[in-house]
């Protein structure tokens, strides 16, 4: 294998991001051939990814894009808060939006095999690609794409992403409908709402209710006496109180407490002359769920010099 020149590394390493010593390396290994040596770091970058893949990537970025009638929620994460605030990173998941909104794909799975938004190379290619440049394990970990009016939100630098989907007979590009969209888009974000309204609340979801309620009751000496007629409906008024809690269409509007949301929804459609409902909404929030290791620094810093 023969020596390979400062300006080949150079032009390896403004290739693909990879530091000089591995550029010299693949080239080496490659006899000079560029592309070979773009291939073998690649099928580095592969392994090391696979090593890396049990690390956990809680971190990231929650999006919402919306172009025309589509629209798309993605969640995409990386280990590092530091990370996920790489342009490359930000660009690779905005692209991998426009492409749940251009292919529809019917799952993640699906969506890593298709090509990417604006690229010649697939998702997953893609994902590799950049894994060389960052050295962090990267995860597509979920998306909803939608159809309709939507209005789409996006908290902070990508903690919670939201999307809103209205039924209107009002002009679909009207700023005040789009408006009361956003405020939606922004109660969700703050509130979590479970469920839209009552009617989407699960039977077995309420009789669980009922059944803590009932139990606290017996637990408080000033009602375990009580008849049940009276106990039950002392639960409905405290049903009605879930409700209003947990459905987004019953809770109380953030920027007026006085109303609900469903009443801010129907007095904007009464001032614009139609009719708006809200018929679906989409909350991702970063790391949701995804249970983080928790680590002793002192007790990391001791095993790294051993």
């Amino acid at each position: 294998m023969g020596k390979v020149s400062v300006a080949e590394i150079k032009e390896l390493m403004t290739a693909t991001g990879v530091g000089m010593m591995d550029c010299k390396k693949a080239l080496v290994e490659a006899d000079g051939d560029m592309e070979k040596a773009v291939t073998l770091l690649r099928e580095k970058g592969l392994a090391t990814q696979a090593k890396k893949s049990g690390r956990v990537a809680a971190e990231g970025i929650c999006t919402a894009v919306v172009k025309g009638n589509v629209g798309c929620v993605l969640e995409v994460n990386i280990e590092t808060d530091f990370a996920a605030n790489n342009d490359e990173f930000k660009a690779f998941v905005a692209a991998v939006a426009d492409t749940v909104i251009e292919t529809n794909p019917a799952d993640v799975d699906a969506l890593k095999a298709t090509k990417i938004s604006g690229g010649d190379k697939t998702v997953e290619e893609t994902l590799q690609d950049l894994f060389i440049k960052i050295r962090e394990n990267m995860v597509i970990r979920r998306f909803k794409r939608m159809e309709g009016i939507l209005v789409p939100y996006v908290h902070g630098a990508g903690s919670i992403g939201v999307m809103v989907k209205l039924d209107s007979d009002i002009a679909a590009d009207n700023a005040e409908l789009l408006a009361a969209g956003k405020d939606c888009a922004l109660q969700v974000a703050a509130m979590n709402p479970a469920y839209l309204n009552r009617e989407a609340v699960p039977a077995d979801a309420l009789d669980k209710e009922r059944e803590i309620m009932l139990a606290q009751m017996a637990e408080d000496p000033k009602m375990a006496n009580k008849p049940e007629q009276v106990k039950h409906k002392i639960i409905d008024g405290k049903i009605g109180k879930y409700y209003s809690e947990n459905c987004l269409l019953e809770q109380a509007f953030v920027k007026d407490d006085k109303v609900s949301v469903g009443k801010y929804v129907e007095s904007v459609a009464k001032k614009l002359g139609g009719k708006i409902d809200v018929v679906e909404y989409v909350r991702f929030e970063r790391g949701e769920g995804v249970e983080k290791k928790e680590e002793n620094f002192a007790d990391e810093v001791a095993a790294m010099t051993k």
